[in-house]
């Protein structure tokens, strides 16, 4: 099973193509910064894309609609 659902993570985001550049952009960032918002040790997820889906999860990316 995934971590975190798809379905929690779409009632953040309100469509699948927002949360796919949301999460590559948190993504990207992570790679060329090493910047965490959370410690290293409270991720479930090894790759920076499936962290930046947690920090999504846990409100620690805010998405704005223009």
């Amino acid at each position: 099973m995934l971590y975190p659902s798809i379905d929690k993570l779409l009632n953040i985001v309100d469509s699948k193509y927002m949360l796919v550049h949301v999460a590559s952009k948190r993504s990207k960032q992570m790679q060329e910064t090493s910047h965490y918002q959370m410690r290293l040790s409270d991720y479930v997820s090894k790759k920076d894309i499936g962290r930046s889906l947690e920090e999504l999860e846990n409100g620690l990316i805010k998405v704005v609609k223009k």
